[in-house]
């Protein structure tokens, strides 16, 4: 998978923001103003950075090679992801899962003008 492919499956989710708030390598993807994917786009092999539920952290990480605690994160809650390697399929999960869990944080209220 390439980063294009993931840019546009993020833009496509309601109420995603991109930017690039660290450098101009780093590509940041944030909705209600908080961060759920960042994007290496000069990266080889391209890898993208997630926040996932701790103990499918531990059981992504022990059966993917690809899958590691990402660089400068919380290990426990963000993996690092290679682009190349994994289903497309579990790549877009995760993509979800990460989205999922950030709505999951705002008031009701908040989620439903995200349409969640």
């Amino acid at each position: 998978m390439d980063v294009e492919t993931v840019r546009a499956y993020c833009l496509e989710k309601n109420g995603v923001s991109e930017g690039f708030p660290f450098d101009l390598t780093t590509l940041v993807f944030k909705v209600g103003g908080k961060m759920f994917l960042l994007m290496s786009l000069d990266g080889i092999p391209p890898s993208i950075a997630v926040k996932t539920e701790p103990s499918w952290s531990e059981e992504l990480r022990e059966s993917h090679s690809e899958i590691q605690g990402a660089y400068h994160m919380n290990k426990t809650h963000w993996n690092s992801v290679q682009l190349e390697g994994l289903p497309k399929d579990l790549i877009f999960r995760l993509i979800d899962h990460s989205y999922e869990l950030i709505l999951s944080q705002f008031s009701k209220k908040k989620r439903e003008e995200f349409g969640y």
